[in-house]
């Protein structure tokens, strides 16, 4: 008979509650942004259409990445509140994308409404 040690027990464990927590906060439905969808327009127009032009379908490479489409239903799964707050506050240098958040230039209650924005456009059709 083999012994089991302790802690692969552990580690198997972490590593099968880890997963289920990741399939969870995945498949949990995104509660309704609490920002304010016409201030984060407003915002838009003046930070993000660059990179993910008027319509939300972006497709810009500066580095790495192109910026994501909000309308590509493959990818909206993943877009939870959580991630574009993580995305918006500290940004991603690898896609190029600006930490608006931790450089100021974007108010925690402005990111809320961005988030907003960003849901009304990848509703629209």
């Amino acid at each position: 008979m083999t012994q089991v040690s302790l802690p692969r027990v552990i580690a198997s464990s972490l590593v099968v509650l880890m997963t289920a927590c990741a399939v969870w906060a995945f498949a949990a439905p995104a509660a309704p942004a609490k920002g304010n969808a016409a201030e984060g327009k407003k915002i838009f127009g003046t930070k993000c259409v660059t990179c993910h032009k008027a319509d939300g379908t972006g497709g810009v490479k500066l580095t790495g990445n192109p910026s994501p489409s909000w309308k590509d239903k493959k990818h909206q799964p993943l877009m939870t509140d959580a991630y574009l707050r993580d995305c918006i506050t500290n940004g991603k240098v690898k896609s190029g994308m600006v930490a608006w958040g931790k450089t100021g230039q974007v108010k925690p209650a402005d990111i809320d409404n961005l988030i907003a924005y960003i849901r009304v456009l990848s509703a629209a059709k």
